[in-house]
């Protein structure tokens, strides 16, 4: 952006240069160059009006009351914008000759009600942007001779509503942009007269619940706490295996009879029949007997 500006201004100088030389002295045009070396562009308004439009502005950090003394080599200059420069008040004083100055801007600056002392005599202002400055009631007295002002910014700054007032009254067409209207507020209709309404009976009130009791916050984890390694688990030791004992069979105990055991009787041996005896084969009739 700034580039750009530099460059316009470069061509608009090479086109307007010729026709502004002829016309300015040696001391007009050094002071031109002068601003024009911390970033300021002089230019004429028109191509057949040969008042000065100034800004200072592009390079707003290098703008200081040094650099606006050689604002005093200059005149017809019909507007000045001096928006976030250093300027302080004892450089406006080097504004005061300007009778021809229509439009000024000393927004963002570091200005009080001691500066626009300084500003009082020029008749001619239409336009004064004062936003963001330390400018009070009191210094808006200083400006009350100003016939010919219409618009003046005041955002951002100490002014009240009844300085405005004041400035207003001195200046009927000025228009102050940044004010605060403070309007009456609406009167509230009256409220009708209530009617007499039987009574209703009151409810029982309910119990009131036990208060809770307050937890206990948990404390917080520390930052930057180194995390823990994971412990490995201990192996469980194995159990030691006991010899085991030999067990002797146990012998069967005879189960003991039931009550008492009667005595059994003696039985006799029974008489065991002889044997039958084979027949011997008797010999038959008619035959030999065997020798």
């Amino acid at each position: 952006m700034r580039v750009a500006l530099v460059f316009a201004a470069v061509v608009l100088s090479a086109l307007w240069l010729p026709a502004m030389a002829a016309a300015q002295s040696d001391a007009q045009q050094q002071a031109v160059a002068a601003l024009e070396r911390v970033g300021g562009l002089v230019l004429p308004v028109a191509q057949n009006d040969p008042r000065l439009d100034i800004s200072l502005h592009v390079e707003a950090d290098l703008v200081t009351d040094e650099v606006l003394k050689n604002l005093r080599a200059l005149k017809n200059v019909v507007s000045l914008n001096l928006r976030g420069t250093r300027i302080t008040n004892a450089g406006l004083a080097h504004l005061a000759h300007l009778d021809s100055l229509e439009v000024l801007h000393l927004e963002r600056t570091a200005i009080s009600d001691a500066g626009l002392k300084h500003l009082s005599h020029l008749t001619n202002l239409r336009y004064l942007n004062l936003y963001g400055t330390q400018i009070t009631d009191k210094g808006l007295e200083h400006l009350k001779g100003l016939k010919n002002l219409r618009r003046l910014y005041v955002w951002q700054t100490k002014v009240t509503p009844q300085g405005i007032a004041k400035l207003k009254k001195a200046l009927p067409q000025l228009q102050v942009v940044g004010e605060i209207k403070l309007e009456p507020a609406p009167a509230e209709p009256p409220k009708p007269a209530a009617q007499n309404k039987p009574k209703q009976p009151k409810k029982p009130a309910k119990p009131k619940a036990k208060p809770k009791k307050p937890q206990k916050p948990k404390p917080k984890a520390k930052p930057n706490a180194k995390p823990k390694k994971p412990q490995k688990p201990k192996a469980k030791p194995k159990p030691k295996t006991k010899p085991q004992k030999v067990q002797k069979p146990k012998a069967k105990k005879s189960p003991k009879p039931k009550g008492k055991a009667k005595p059994q009787k003696a039985q006799k041996p029974k008489p065991k029949k002889p044997a039958a005896q084979k027949a011997k084969p008797q010999p038959k009739k008619g035959a030999a007997p065997a020798s």
